[in-house]
């Protein structure tokens, strides 16, 4: 994947899409051609057409302009051609694209939202710890905690994520830099995650302790709270999923339809046969309960938000674990923006960034502390 600054790079990898849908996901959203009317060629007719095989695979083309009911960075972003040729790139160079991606990125936020960063190690993981400038005496008792998104092999949104969240609350964030795959795959970023959060307890109530993250760290997020209710440890006040999932056994219809920029860019047909992510699973089975959340004992969880966008590649993964939060009795929120693609908070100058940046810190600011 590459790094280029987009709203995208705060992303996580998944296996792909194809032109093949479920039948159940044709009535709400559809194969499109990249292009509005306006881009195509003046010979060629652009008419929406669907063909439904028996088992209800559908072929599908659609015609999708840029939408006028986001805001007009928004509709650059969209609008951008990215190649459907695949670009092979070897992990060392991800990493390195990533890294100079995420400081950048960072330092941009900080001029968006003005705080402290430093390094620190806690329960002998490396952290960071972004402060807000002045913190209100009610706050200097609240912590929250992010883990960062990245597929799980690299950090694309330890300062992205944190800086803006610290800012917009006033409340410190621990910012955990836990053991990446496919060197350390799962359980190892679980355990340093817990191994933090742990720690932490120490100094904080476990309800003025907030956990969130973005995309491997959104389910990251959700695994962390499985294991600790598992542990018996107490959970904590409030968690945020951010375009996230909690089914590593099967793939959901919108990796079908969206790559990490929405429909633009190169996209793996889905492999129906095989589970997701394979670096970071493991040996491990991909229906366990702490792996995959979504079969894990939902009940009296606390407070989360979830929020996802209209061409998110992990769209179904995360509306279909909020369901299951439902479904558990857990006071679960959603949002879903317009049409924007996978984490794409992680560009500081769009405003529906914005937008999502104080819906999270207001989240967090009402749930801490009861």
């Amino acid at each position: 994947m590459q790094n280029t600054a987009t709203a995208n790079e705060g992303s996580f990898r998944m296996r792909g899409r194809t032109t093949k849908l479920t039948l159940g996901f044709v009535a709400q959203l559809l194969m499109l051609c990249q292009a509005s009317a306006q881009q195509a060629p003046a010979d060629r007719k652009l008419t929406d057409s669907s063909t439904i095989s028996p088992d209800g695979t559908a072929y599908v083309t659609r015609v999708v302009p840029v939408p006028t009911t986001i805001s007009s960075e928004a509709q650059k972003v969209l609008a951008r051609v990215e190649s459907d040729t695949a670009v092979p790139q070897t992990l060392e160079q991800r990493r390195i694209g990533t890294d100079k991606w995420q400081a950048g990125a960072g330092e941009a936020s900080k001029k968006l939202y003005p705080v402290n960063v430093a390094t620190d190690t806690i329960a002998g993981v490396p952290v960071r710890v972004v402060t807000p400038l002045t913190t209100a005496p009610e706050k200097r008792g609240r912590v929250l905690i992010n883990l960062h998104g990245g597929g799980f092999n690299s950090d694309s949104g330890s300062l992205t994520e944190s800086i803006p969240i610290a800012n917009l609350s006033g409340t410190k964030v621990i910012a955990v830099l836990y053991r990446l795959a496919p060197e350390h795959p799962f359980p190892a970023g679980l355990d340093d995650a817990v191994a933090v959060y742990k720690e932490v307890l120490n100094s904080y109530k476990p309800n003025n302790i907030g956990i969130y993250g973005t995309s491997a760290g959104a389910i990251l997020t959700a695994e962390v709270t499985v294991k600790l209710k598992q542990l018996g440890l107490p959970l904590p006040g409030a968690t945020g999923i951010f375009s996230g999932m909690g089914d590593f056994s099967q793939v959901g219809d919108s990796i079908a339809l969206y790559a990490l920029n929405g429909f633009s860019g190169h996209l793996d047909p889905p492999k129906s046969n095989s589970h997701q992510l394979e670096y970071y699973v493991g040996s491990t089975d991909p229906k366990n309960p702490v792996l995959s959340p979504l079969y894990a004992d939902l009940t009296r969880f606390p407070p989360t938000l979830f929020i996802t966008s209209g061409r998110d590649l992990l769209l179904s993964g995360t509306t279909i674990l909020h369901r299951a939060y439902l479904r558990a009795g857990v006071d679960a929120e959603l949002v879903v923006f317009e049409a924007l693609p996978h984490a794409f908070w992680n560009n500081p100058a769009l405003p529906e960034s914005k937008e999502a940046h104080q819906i999270t810190a207001a989240f967090f600011d009402k749930q801490l502390g009861k």
